[in-house]
């Protein structure tokens, strides 16, 4: 044995497995999933059961869990593949893979945030208040997160950079698609991957996120957190961990300004979690006093259902009386004007329209030498005849 070999095979104090996959005849027990699967159950468990010491109904949490666990899984991969799209859309590539879910690869980001809109959809279907729920499952969120980790401990995935620690990690080059180390066309033994071992990043998370749910637990019983801020702290915790973690890891990812993705996703959601954090505490101190959505008794609104009904009805018939008379009146005019009205005639019918009103006005003219009255109401008469004669000789004797 070399110096080399001597020296990694004293500090790889963690082996890896040389397995992640088990056949049940043709049927293949993945360790990925079924920690995945455990770490489901896990949270459901915790989280019925905290949600049910907060006054909420029994059954809620697995109701709104059928809504969020596959939103998540699917939100999880797609964070996965847009983040990290190289082995799928890279040279060499393979789109399909980006499918194979058991393999690994869910991003907790994608998986939080399309898991919360399938809770949320599940918790109004369900009709209750999202956040007290959210504060209920935070801690068993972190709990499934914690034993999800060791589903890439069983895939010899997302290690860290090389370290000659005493929990140092030896990693097997592995074969993803038949869930196995390779081995050595010779010996048959497992193939070591020579540049470790390496920082076991998955059990850094794991301790972490369980160091986490310990927090979570002790700060709600402390402070009685409510209106959504328990999840805030879960968010808070866990990204503070994800940050220095995330900086020792050397799986292919996406980077920007130099740095890995996922550490800007951590600095941001981060100080997201602290400003949600601050501003509900000052606005809603406290836990939350109602957990189920109000719902309005049928049998309240239905008579006022029915007077609305009522009314409206009587409005729109009344509506339809106006428009009729309206087109009828129409029509009268219309007739008149052609002279073929139907109307009875009066002694002013026939006369066009504003006749009446220009013979009183002539009437009233002194020029058409009619009548004209005073202001004091008297009537002045029209002159005589011999009044006439003698205005006219007045005037032929002075011009």
């Amino acid at each position: 044995m070399t110096v080399a070999a001597a020296g990694a095979a004293l500090h790889a104090v963690i082996p890896s497995p040389t397995q992640g996959v088990w056949y049940l005849g043709p049927f293949p027990l993945r360790a990925y999933a079924l920690c995945i699967i455990a770490g489901i159950i896990l949270a459901v468990r915790m989280g019925e059961k905290r949600y049910a010491a907060r006054g909420g109904e029994e059954g809620v949490v697995l109701d709104i869990a059928a809504w969020a666990v596959p939103f998540g899984i699917v939100g999880g991969r797609i964070y996965h593949v847009v983040t990290s799209p190289g082995p799928y859309f890279g040279e060499g590539g393979s789109p399909v893979k980006a499918l194979y879910i058991w393999q690994g690869g869910l991003g907790i980001w994608g998986a939080v945030a399309l898991g919360a809109l399938g809770a949320y959809i599940g918790a109004r279907r369900r009709g209750v208040y999202l956040p007290p729920l959210a504060d209920a499952l935070a801690p068993g969120i972190l709990a499934a997160q914690a034993l999800g980790r060791w589903g890439n401990y069983f895939n010899n995935e997302l290690f860290g950079r090389p370290t000659d620690l005493p929990w140092a990690l030896k990693i097997y080059e592995w074969d993803q698609s038949a869930g196995q180390a390779l081995r050595d066309s010779t010996t048959g033994a497992p193939i070591v991957d020579p540049d470790g071992p390496f920082h076991p990043t998955f059990l850094y998370e794991s301790l972490w996120n369980a160091a986490g749910v310990a927090l979570l637990l002790w700060a709600d019983r402390r402070f009685r957190l409510g209106h959504g801020r328990l999840f805030a702290l879960y968010i808070a915790v866990y990204t503070s961990g994800r940050l220095w973690i995330e900086a020792l890891r050397i799986d292919e990812a996406t980077k920007v300004l130099g740095l890995r993705i996922n550490i800007w996703t951590s600095i941001i959601v981060l100080v997201g979690a602290i400003v949600a954090f601050v501003v509900v505490t000052r606005r809603k101190p406290g836990r939350d006093g109602v957990l189920v959505r109000p719902v309005a008794d049928p049998s309240d609104d239905e008579p006022d259902l029915m007077a609305d009904l009522k009314d409206d009805a009587k409005d729109a018939k009344d509506d339809a009386k106006d428009a009729s008379d309206a087109e009828a009146a129409d029509a009268k005019v219309k007739d008149a004007l052609a002279g073929d009205s139907p109307v009875e005639k009066t002694p002013d019918a026939g006369k066009r329209p504003g006749a009446a009103d220009a013979a009183d006005d002539e009437a009233e003219d002194p020029s058409d030498g009619g009548t004209d009255n005073d202001p004091d109401g008297k009537t002045d008469e029209k002159p005589s005849a011999d009044d006439s004669a003698a205005d006219t000789s007045s005037r032929s004797a002075i011009n």
